[in-house]
Formats: structure tokens, sequence, C-alpha cells
């Protein structure tokens, strides 16, 4: 879990000393930026954009209940992130799986992947897609009800 924000916490503290080094040279403009672009950062490579994980065991059933895609992703992924960004509100539609927090879902990934944790790996009808375009995840929902 902690792993998850070693990243957000280091994006923090790098805008803190930016902060601190632009106030001592005085540049007041720059003073006020840096926080502001550092905490987005920091908010953005954080498990908080990423809807709540679940065990890999649990998201299993639930997709073959309903039909819905499994996401294995981590914390810090550009990858992930960009699918989760392109998916938008249709990200809460799938069962999303933190690597880093379900040891199960890890391996779930090296035994699809040929022994790498690669990232994002989405699983539609037990057969898993490697970094697949974000509309082709979109098209493989099913319709809302």
């Amino acid at each position: 879990m902690r792993r998850a924000w070693r990243l957000p916490a280091l994006f923090l503290l790098i805008g803190a000393f930016a902060a601190t080094g632009s106030a001592l040279g005085g540049d007041t403009a720059m003073t006020a930026v840096f926080p502001v672009l550092f905490v987005l950062l920091a908010v953005i490579h954080s498990p908080l954009v990423f809807p709540a994980p679940v065990p890999a065991a649990e998201a299993a059933r639930r997709s073959a209940v309903d039909g819905r895609p499994v996401v294995y992703w981590r914390p810090g992924c550009t990858y992930c992130l960009r699918l989760r960004l392109r998916l938008g509100r249709d990200a809460s539609r799938l069962h999303w799986v933190d690597i880093w927090r379900d040891p199960a879902g890890a391996a779930a990934v090296r035994a699809a992947t040929g022994g790498d944790e690669t990232v994002p790996t989405v699983v539609v009808a037990d057969r898993p897609h490697v970094n697949p375009d974000p509309a082709w995840v979109r098209g493989r929902l099913p319709p809302r009800t």
C-alpha cells in the first residue's frame, strides 16, 4: 500500500523544494505556481484517480456474473492513467485490480504477459489484452441497464 503513494509523495516533496527555492530567490509568481503544479501531478499519479480496487478473485467473480472487463493496473503507470482518463465515467463500469495491493492480481498479470507485470492488462471473457486502446475497451462494456 505504501508503494502506491511513493510517487505522489515525491511530487509533493519536489514541489515544496521548488517553491522554497523560488521564494528564497524572490520569484513570487513561481512560488505560487510550483505548489499547485506539483499537487496536481501528485493527485493524477495517486490511487485517488482510479475507482476503488477490488481483489483479483472478487473481480473475476464479478466479471463472470456481469460480463464487465477486469483491468489490472498500478499507481504511477502512465498507460493506466491514459486508459482511466480516456474512459471517463465508463471507468466505473469496469473492475479495477491494483496489482501493488493484491499479490494474486500481480500473479494473474505475470501469467498473462509471460512473466512481466505489464499494465494495464484488461481481461475480457477470460482473455487478457495488454495495453489495449481505450475505445476498444469501451466497446467491450455491456450495454447500460
